[in-house]
């Protein structure tokens, strides 16, 4: 699956709260550059990319090797959380229904 957010945190930070985090989770860190990480484990493989977009923002695009909702999938989007929690740490974020 493809799954893209959109934060105002620098590459540099984005990449370091995915080593961080998907470590974590028990992910093995593959190939790395200064713009992207591959991690690889039990959960499945995915591919994780940054970039400047419009000098403002920091596009952050991940590629799973997996279909439909699988927990690699769920952990991605949890990461986008963490991502949003430090760009505005005094933000909640809760379900809206």
């Amino acid at each position: 699956m493809r799954h893209f957010h959109r934060c105002s945190l620098t590459p540099a930070v984005v990449l370091e709260q995915a080593d961080r985090y998907f470590v974590a989770l028990g992910l093995t860190r593959g190939g790395a550059d200064a713009r992207s990480r591959i991690f690889a484990g039990a959960l499945g493989t995915m591919a994780l990319s940054v970039k400047m977009e419009g000098g403002h923002y920091t596009f952050v695009e991940v590629h799973t090797d997996q279909v439909g909702e699988s927990r690699l999938d769920k952990n991605v989007k949890k990461y986008f959380n963490v991502l949003h929690r430090t760009a505005e740490p005094r933000h909640l974020i809760e379900a809206g229904y």
